[in-house]
């Protein structure tokens, strides 16, 4: 299915009726919108597909709708407090994707006229609770491709500093890379009438107020991250893929970044990352074949380090040991200071 998870397809989604599938969570990741890359990291998988059933379970204890029927061990469907060891397969709702069309240079989202029902929205959408000194927000606010005051504010605060309300931001989903839009441009070319528009903000707020309170149960800061959502056969919105994991989302303890940073921050710098950038300002569909060099295989202790943090991550959100054995936060972040 892409580069970090795999899909199982039980029943092809129709025109009109979801499909059902599984998505088997793998070890792999990826970073930068590589892709897959060299090395694997161990149980990563495991614990996301935890994280994102327990969040599921939550919305929809909340009135959300999402594709989720729950995770498989031994082939039966069970809720996450039903499983006797951690499990690494999700079932769940299958929606069509309908992929934009590629031409003369641009994407083109006419496809996307309103009508569609059962079919992914072709957006990724993102909250941000803070902006970190390398969250690419502050970025592009730096670069004059955004005004800041279009978001509410009129200065960009220090690294760190919680917002007083969130940024709702948008970039798009099914393009070679994703590329940051206005919301007025995210309607038009997901063919969204306003109360769908009005629906997504208070879905996602909603999202994001609830992966904030459970984290913040573990002793975690929510950051930022995003989601995914699809129209169900009614057109009615549902959270769809992943949520509430350190790959959709940035979580930080007390400063120490548990998410996929520590990773990030190893390949920052590198001729291969400085490569990829550049290629994918092209904005070509195909960039990565302009890029010589490849990713290095990270460094033992930096997979284990990784590894750690997705486990003890799984353990402290859900609040139940599926890893044992697994360092708390704060050794985590010892250790990632002699690292680094």
């Amino acid at each position: 299915m892409g580069s970090v998870k795999d899909l199982i397809t039980i029943e092809e989604p129709q025109e009109k009726e979801a499909g059902k599938g599984r998505f088997v969570f793998s070890d792999r990741y990826s970073v930068f919108d590589w892709g897959e890359m060299p090395d694997h990291i161990p149980h990563k998988g495991a614990a996301l597909c935890l994280m994102t059933a327990f969040f599921f379970e939550k919305l929809e204890n909340q009135g959300l709708k999402t594709h989720y029927r729950g995770l498989v061990e031994n082939d039966e469907v069970k809720k996450i407090d039903e499983l006797q060891a951690p499990s690494g397969i999700m079932e769940v709702q299958l929606v069509n994707v309908l992929e934009p069309e590629y031409k003369n240079g641009t994407y083109d989202y006419s496809i996307y006229d309103g009508s569609q029902k059962n079919c992914l929205i072709p957006l990724e959408i993102i909250y941000r609770n803070t902006l970190p000194e390398n969250s690419s927000f502050r970025r592009r606010a730096e670069n004059g491709e955004i005004d800041i005051k279009d978001y509410g504010l009129q200065e960009l605060p220090e690294p760190g500093v919680t917002l007083d309300e969130p940024i709702f931001d948008v970039s798009t989903k099914l393009e070679a890379s994703d590329r940051y839009i206005s919301w007025q441009e995210a309607r038009e070319i997901a063919g969204l009438t306003q109360e769908e528009y009005t629906t997504i903000q208070n879905t996602l707020n909603k999202v994001n107020q609830t992966i904030t309170r459970e984290v913040k149960k573990a002793g975690l800061q929510n950051l930022d991250g995003k989601i995914e959502l699809a129209f169900d056969k009614n057109r009615n919105i549902m959270v769809v893929d992943a949520v509430g994991t350190p790959d959709e989302c940035r979580f930080s303890y007390e400063g120490f970044s548990i998410s996929k940073e520590a990773v990030r921050k190893y390949y920052r710098g590198t001729e291969w990352q400085k490569e990829a950038e550049q290629a994918k300002k092209t904005g070509e569909a195909e960039w990565k074949k302009q890029v010589s060099t490849k990713p290095d295989s990270l460094p033992e202790k930096v997979l284990q380090l990784a590894s750690d943090i997705y486990k003890e991550c799984a353990n402290q959100v859900t609040g139940r040991e599926w890893f044992a054995d697994t360092p708390s936060f704060l050794e985590l972040k010892k250790q990632y200071k002699k690292l680094v």
